[in-house]
């Protein structure tokens, strides 16, 4: 008995001295600034209703002393379409809030706005104040009104009747969404199209897809998460397939972010001042098609930038088919491969015979080799480097000779391009003043693309690639 009497009074002496010891913490009035992790927050781009993903900002305590921050809130209040959340606590205006000398706090911030227009700015502060004067972080996101194009057990998400898409919302695509067998689909300039995780699009037989671009106004196409972080990481969606029989027109596009860009079947494509990047695969995967493309710009595709299977016909023609990565530094990274084969989804392999044209272009890449050809014997393997500047490492990586070859024309290997910067996150592949690629183009089939991506005239000097430098 007494000794649960005395085990019983330890545990309250025990208890006492926990909450004398909380009480005897003080809290003053800050006396110096705080300090933050950053005083702005950039949130991505968030569309009509959809929440964002949630940002923190870390608030310092630089004295030493432990310190009550009289009040930190939102200041459009109760009204802001940002939410935030202080060290665990949701709400928009805090009081008295503890921090501990040489220690820190988290607030999270999101936003789940209300559209007002196509596209607008969402501005708001949080503001801390205490005697030491009022501080603020910024939070500023740009809000766009949205059409939605969700599939689900009830919801096919098939296009089945022709249709224009126009800037005035973006487009989010959840699931796979189709446009059914001879239907058009029209994406008119400044058109952003956006996929949600292991979305895409199909185009089936007899449809065409026509993406209308303009130097001004890019059509843009790419994963829904629009931090700027995204833009340089592969795999946020899925692909564009083209099946046999269908169509695609693309001019001033860009394509970025997913698996696969351009899946064609047995498709037709013509392909103009575009920009196709950062694909953990193929940027173009062409089955016995026809791609014709002027003024193409790749980069950052794990296996090839153009990858061509079971032949086909395809013209290159003033393009930059390079590829340089260092997410995707363990893939092959080819500017283009080419074989007459291909096996379809039963294993069984099929050919087909191979027309290639690849004229005043630059394919080059971080690796010893951008060109690689697998020819089967028996089967059409014609192609033509005219004009161009390749990265080359011998006839059985590349899989064909260089020297004496009469399908290499007027074309130099292994001599730097010298880009202004290859680099994801600020790619400029247009050429240095002393590039090697300037005035080596051939003037006639500069003729045929009189201007460059960037519309500059290319009528008299060209340069190789989709870049006139002047």
């Amino acid at each position: 008995m007494k000794f649960k009497l005395v085990l019983a009074f330890s545990f309250w002496m025990l208890v006492m001295a926990v909450s004398c010891n909380k009480d005897d913490i003080s809290f003053d009035a800050p006396s110096q600034e705080l300090s933050f992790s950053r005083d702005t927050v950039f949130c991505d781009t968030v569309y009509h209703q959809v929440r964002s993903e949630t940002y923190a900002v870390k608030v310092y305590n630089n004295e030493d002393k432990d310190i009550l921050i009289p009040r930190i809130h939102l200041e459009k209040g109760a009204s802001s379409l940002y939410k935030i959340n202080v060290d665990g606590k949701p709400g928009h205006d805090f009081k008295d809030v503890p921090l501990r000398k040489k220690d820190s706090l988290y607030i999270f911030v999101e936003i789940a706005p209300e559209a007002t227009g196509p596209e607008a700015i969402a501005e708001d502060k949080i503001l801390f104040q205490s005697p030491a004067g009022e501080q603020r972080v910024v939070l500023f996101s740009v809000v766009q009104d949205a059409e939605f194009f969700i599939k689900s057990s009830t919801n096919p998400n098939i296009i089945t009747t022709d249709a224009t898409w126009t800037n005035n919302k973006a487009k989010i695509i959840y699931g796979d969404l189709t446009v059914d067998q001879n239907v058009n689909l029209n994406i008119q300039p400044g058109t952003k199209v956006y996929f949600h995780k292991n979305s895409g699009m199909k185009v089936l037989s007899g449809a065409s897809l026509n993406i209308n671009g303009t130097l001004a106004n890019n059509v843009i196409l790419r994963g829904d998460r629009n931090d700027p972080a995204y833009d340089t990481i592969p795999k946020n969606w899925n692909s564009i397939k083209m099946e046999a029989g269908s169509t695609l027109t693309m001019n001033y596009a860009r394509l970025f972010g997913g698996t696969t860009g351009l899946e064609l079947k047995q498709a037709n494509a013509t392909i103009n001042n575009s920009f196709i990047h950062t694909f953990q695969e193929y940027g173009i995967y062409a089955v016995a098609s026809t791609v014709n493309a002027r003024n193409l710009v790749t980069n950052n595709c794990g296996e090839s930038a153009v990858g061509i299977f079971k032949g086909g016909t395809h013209n290159y023609t003033h393009s930059t088919l390079v590829n340089y990565s260092d997410i995707l530094s363990s893939y092959n990274r080819n500017g283009i491969f080419a074989t007459n084969e291909w096996t379809n989804a039963s294993g069984q392999t099929e050919q087909g015979a191979l027309i290639l044209n690849v004229r005043n272009s630059i394919v080059y890449s971080d690796r010893d080799n951008a060109v690689n050809f697998e020819q089967t014997p028996g089967q059409m393997f014609n192609f033509t480097f005219q004009n161009c500047l390749l990265k080359y490492s011998g006839t059985s990586e590349a899989g064909f000779p260089f020297e004496n070859n009469v399908s290499v024309i007027q074309s130099v290997k292994n001599v730097d391009p010298l880009f202004v910067n290859y680099f994801v996150a600020q790619m400029n592949l247009r050429v240095k003043q002393n590039s090697p690629a300037i005035g080596k183009g051939n003037a006639a089939v500069a003729a045929t693309v009189p201007t460059d991506i960037a519309g500059v005239s290319r009528t008299s000097n060209p340069t190789l690639g989709a870049y006139q430098y002047f």
